[in-house]
């Protein structure tokens, strides 16, 4: 039996705890015979209005703007060898306007949340404006923490949030 989490605030401090001692998330895609496909990525976050909001850097490959383009449904599995997991049920979108592209850098370098980033020059040499640096919007729906302690799960879901 899960337990849920009325507004993301109360789970806010355990997930980036979680992020911060994981960094790395898979995320799952699926083509158009829904078929899943995973990558390791490093995901940014933040919270907005009271909501977790994540940013993705990326290079455009036709495989992933494929999957998305037929279902941006997307989840990041983030796992630890303490059994510590979280699970991102979410909509991710391209993200290009410019706005967005500094925005998602700029967390990259100052950690979101802090400890979580990097310097993205080290792939795209010219900036945020660099032609080959793209950026994904993750909008979470659902996320589920898996306490490795216990295996107790807290759910939380965005449109069931109240505060």
């Amino acid at each position: 039996m899960a337990d849920r989490a009325s507004a993301f605030a109360e789970i806010q401090d355990t997930f980036f705890s979680y992020v911060r001692g994981i960094t790395y998330a898979t995320m799952i895609t699926v083509d158009r015979e829904n078929r899943p496909r995973a990558r390791v990525l490093l995901p940014v976050w933040e919270v907005v209005d009271g909501h977790p909001v994540g940013w993705l850097a990326v290079y455009k490959t036709p495989v992933k703007t494929a999957h998305l383009a037929g279902n941006p449904h997307t989840t990041y599995a983030y796992w630890s060898p303490r059994q510590n997991a979280a699970f991102v049920d979410s909509v991710s979108t391209w993200a290009d306007d410019e706005e967005s592209r500094h925005h998602a850098w700029d967390l990259y370098v100052e950690g979101g949340p802090p400890g979580v980033g990097y310097d993205p020059v080290r792939y795209w040499r010219g900036g945020p404006e660099d032609p080959e640096y793209h950026v994904l919007r993750i909008a979470p729906w659902r996320i589920q923490l898996v306490r490795g302690a216990d295996l107790r799960s807290t759910l939380w879901y965005r449109d069931e949030e109240t505060g």
